[in-house]
């Protein structure tokens, strides 16, 4: 058997990453080097990094892995990831996990156990063949929906693209907040700008509903702001607010990359639920997307009703777990 891969760090791939990155089918924002460091850093502990490079004259490929115990997974969780994926040049995917199912049997590895792999990616195609062909067992099942849309060139053909009942609401949901003093639309980009905000923009988060407030641990705070930051200083973030009378009561917060808009997060004020601040502001940056010559808005994972009720159309996530030896 001849070894394949190396063990690298963050600091000295960046440049093989990136390109191997713009050739991956699977390509998103989650798979960033600067997102998954950023992640490593904060809510990582407890695990040992794995960045496997694999480089020979017929493979070129990263495994993006960490390690717990003897169990493999991708770097990321499912709480902030949405996606993850390998980085293989294209066509090598078969050598690439026979040389990769070779390194993991070499370190004790007893299970892999990846999670949120997108349903185009030549992973869920490959793997498992290279994987039974040895004899191990695999598992693979949907892990989400993954509700997004394409758009068109148009607010105007948006809305005629929606149902009947879900334009008369969304319309009717406007003029309701055409009626309340002082409404104003904030787009924010610049690094300085969205570092301020973030104040405003997890605050609303956590009142959005006492699952959002568990859920934004101190680790995870330090994690958005600075994933906020940087994607901003990288010209990849859209950070929205709506205000009325001087007062943010909700935001969104949206990666740009590529052709696509991600929604990731939001949060918002209920007590002005009835105007429907949350929902109007998603709106509002989908009407921005289009405005901005953006393709496609990818609501990212779950199965939120509002979702549907803007257009979403479900694509699916899976897991991809395997025993070794």
């Amino acid at each position: 058997m001849t070894e394949i891969f190396s063990e690298r760090s963050f600091g000295d791939i960046p440049e093989i990453w990136s390109r191997l990155l713009s050739k991956t089918a699977t390509n998103t924002p989650f798979q960033l080097i600067e997102f998954l460091e950023i992640w490593f850093t904060e809510l990582g502990d407890g695990s040992e990094l794995h960045i496997l490079h694999a480089e020979s004259d017929t493979i070129d490929g990263i495994a993006p892995l960490r390690s717990e115990g003897r169990r493999f997974t991708f770097l990321g969780d499912q709480d902030v990831c949405d996606f993850a994926d390998f980085l293989i040049a294209p066509g090598q995917e078969l050598g690439f996990f026979n040389g990769l199912l070779d390194y993991l049997m070499s370190t004790a590895c007893n299970s892999l156990k990846l999670f949120s792999v997108p349903e185009e990616s030549l992973t869920l195609k490959f793997l498992p063949i290279v994987a039974r062909e040895r004899g191990y067992k695999v598992n693979v099942c949907i892990s989400d929906v993954v509700p997004g849309m394409q758009l068109p060139d148009t607010w105007a053909q948006f809305l005629s693209g929606l149902s009947k009942k879900n334009r008369h609401e969304l319309r009717r949901k406007f003029r309701r907040l055409e009626t309340v003093e002082e409404v104003v639309w904030l787009e924010l980009t610049r690094p300085d700008e969205v570092q301020f905000a973030m104040d405003d923009f997890l605050r609303l988060l956590r009142l959005s509903g006492q699952d959002k407030e568990e859920f934004l641990t101190p680790h995870r705070d330090r994690f958005f702001r600075q994933v906020a930051y940087r994607f901003a200083s990288k010209g990849f973030l859209k950070l929205f607010f709506l205000e009325i009378k001087g007062q943010k009561v909700a935001g969104v917060m949206c990666f740009d990359y590529g052709n696509s808009r991600f929604l990731y997060n939001s949060g918002y004020n209920p007590e002005l639920g009835y105007y429907s601040v949350g929902l109007l502001l998603k709106a509002f940056s989908i009407q921005n997307a289009i405005e901005s010559g953006l393709k496609y808005y990818d609501f990212l994972r779950g199965g939120e009703p509002y979702k549907y009720d803007l257009g979403g159309i479900d694509r699916r996530v899976f897991n991809l777990n395997m025993e070794i030896g």
